[in-house]
């Protein structure tokens, strides 16, 4: 597979699976639903990256015990051998035969199939970086957060090649200077929450693809009462309007979208001729 992200977002828009695929008695960031992303025709997973007491990197959401395990308990307080023996709740609150993954297990697993999104990278960087660099995975991982000095410096000091998408709410005046910086700034990830938002005109986003970025967007919702693409999320593409949802996104130019249901909105994007770029 190629890993060029700027040669294959030329071909089509690239579909982001939030979390893997999940439901019924499937948990999220487990490798089975990694697996049904990629069997939908995911482009990209996104997986969440945490540790243990004893600095054993995993795949689970920080601060999501209570929701995705039913205990209260605390991961990063625990060894990676008490970690282990956990399981996954399924949607009724019944444990489940997953477990949780390394990230090394993650890594080794997915090698060469499919593009990565890390995120929590922020929370252990060093780390996260030198297990991506002993795969030779460099290639397939994208970084993405708000482009704050201390972010910037990480990324200069520590990781200059990886792929980086500054995280930016409502506008961006910083696109000119982050191209200046000896960081991999590959596009932005545009948080908006009004369609008259600066960050989502024709403007912007045509000056961002004129200089060889991308724009990603989230048809995601994290909580409804605020949403991070102004209502243009899966919710309102599978019970209001596809074109309402999905459907603005991609005629706005997005290059990437995050979405929990990859393989309806490839069919969608088919479908309306959208996801194949001309």
């Amino acid at each position: 597979m190629n890993f060029n992200i700027y040669e294959t977002a030329r071909g089509k828009i690239l579909v982001v699976a939030h979390r893997g695929v999940f439901g019924g008695n499937i948990p999220c960031n487990t490798i089975a639903s990694y697996e049904i992303a990629l069997k939908q025709g995911a482009d990209m997973i996104e997986t969440d990256v945490n540790i243990t007491s004893d600095g054993k990197l995993i795949i689970f959401h920080p601060d999501m015990e209570t929701a995705h395990l039913c205990k209260d308990v605390s991961l990063p307080k625990m060894t990676w051998q008490d970690v282990s023996e956990l399981r996954y709740t399924n949607i009724d609150d019944v444990p489940t035969q997953f477990g949780i993954e390394k990230f090394d297990d993650f890594l080794e697993h997915f090698k060469g199939r499919c593009f990565i999104n890390v995120d929590k990278f922020w929370d252990n960087p060093e780390a996260i970086y030198e297990s991506v660099k002993r795969h030779g995975m460099l290639e397939q991982i994208v970084v993405k957060a708000p482009p704050t000095e201390k972010v910037l410096r990480v990324l200069e000091e520590l990781a200059p090649k990886l792929c980086y998408m500054p995280v930016v709410k409502i506008q961006f005046n910083g696109h000119n200077e982050l191209m200046k910086r000896n960081v991999n700034y590959i596009g932005v990830e545009a948080l908006f929450y009004d369609d008259e938002d600066p960050i989502v005109s024709e403007e912007f986003i045509h000056s961002v693809h004129r200089d060889g970025k991308l724009m990603w967007a989230n048809s995601i919702i994290y909580d409804c009462e605020k949403q991070i693409a102004a209502g243009h999320s899966d919710d309102t593409a599978l019970t209001e309007s596809e074109d309402k949802g999905w459907g603005w996104l991609a005629d706005k130019g997005f290059d990437l979208i995050q979405t929990d249901w990859p393989m309806m909105l490839i069919d969608y994007l088919k479908r309306t001729h959208k996801y194949y770029k001309v």
